[in-house]
């Protein structure tokens, strides 16, 4: 079964920059699809990206294109999204998700969950 972790998050000034991690063990980590969500408090949980497991295949929603980047190195189990030009209303905590096969956008195509990474953009 697929464990995922995140990690990267933190405090950053409007217009800065972070790279979240989210780190897979306890199966083939080329066998998924891993995709990045964020959740604010009171909203629904939100899709940003998703990349297939074997990294040639990226997906973005409106909210993420542009600024967003997903990336995977699959030889270290492990998934990037570089958050660039980020804005007081990217404070979220921030998932990662994985699914075995194909996944959307959705939260609802995603079976393993991490923890999630609080990410505070703050002057």
């Amino acid at each position: 079964q697929m464990r995922v972790v995140e990690s990267g998050g933190g405090l950053v000034q409007p217009g800065g920059s972070l790279t979240l991690s989210c780190t897979g063990s306890g199966d083939t980590f080329s066998y998924y699809y891993i995709a990045w969500f964020r959740q604010i408090p009171g909203k629904e949980r939100e899709g940003l990206a998703n990349i297939s497991g074997g990294g040639s295949g990226t997906n973005y929603a409106d909210s993420a294109k542009g600024r967003f980047t997903i990336s995977r190195d699959n030889a270290k189990n492990t998934v990037f999204q570089q958050l660039n030009n980020l804005k007081v209303e990217d404070t979220a905590v921030y998932f990662c998700a994985a699914v075995a096969g194909w996944g959307g956008l959705g939260s609802q195509d995603y079976d393993y969950w991490g923890r999630g990474t609080q990410v505070t953009v703050s002057s």
